[in-house]
């Protein structure tokens, strides 16, 4: 599971511990993420790798925004939850169906079911999610409470 969450500046051999997990599992998507094709008798076998879309985390004074690729993913095979402060995004590519006469001579792209996950900031509004789906690109918004804005306080001097 990703996370949004701020981090403290206090050292935290949890987190340390969750940050290396992360790299190590960074490290191996990209390394075998794309499984090569497989030579059976001479013959080519293609081969899907499993795949989760790539997403673009930032945030302004009043939202949180996830923008998620989906290329060729349709809009009735899409889903976006948000449920005990996780936010989900679960979904399906489907492969093209195979036409008589086209020979696929190397499958890269993965497809298949998805889901990505990401824990909502305390100050996260889960009840103020704005979701667009355009070219490709899935784009969420989720609003910042107005309870964890921070506020100016007057010092009064005696």
């Amino acid at each position: 599971m990703n996370s949004l969450t701020r981090r403290e500046n206090k050292w935290n051999p949890l987190r340390e511990m969750e940050d290396i997990q992360n790299r190590m599992m960074s490290l191996f998507d990209n390394t075998f993420g794309r499984l090569p094709m497989k030579k059976e008798g001479g013959e080519e076998k293609l081969t899907f790798s499993e795949w989760a879309p790539l997403v673009d985390i930032s945030e302004d004074e009043n939202t949180y925004c996830i923008k998620a690729e989906l290329p060729e993913v349709k809009k009735e095979d899409l889903s976006v939850t948000v449920e005990n402060g996780v936010l989900t995004i679960t979904g399906d590519r489907k492969f093209e169906k195979e036409e008589k006469g086209r020979k696929y001579h190397r499958v890269e792209r993965g497809y298949g079911k998805f889901s990505r996950s990401f824990g909502l900031p305390d100050d996260a509004d889960s009840s103020n999610v704005n979701a667009e789906f355009k070219n490709g690109i899935l784009t969420l918004n989720v609003a910042k409470s107005e309870k964890a804005k921070p506020k100016a306080i007057d010092v009064k001097v005696t």
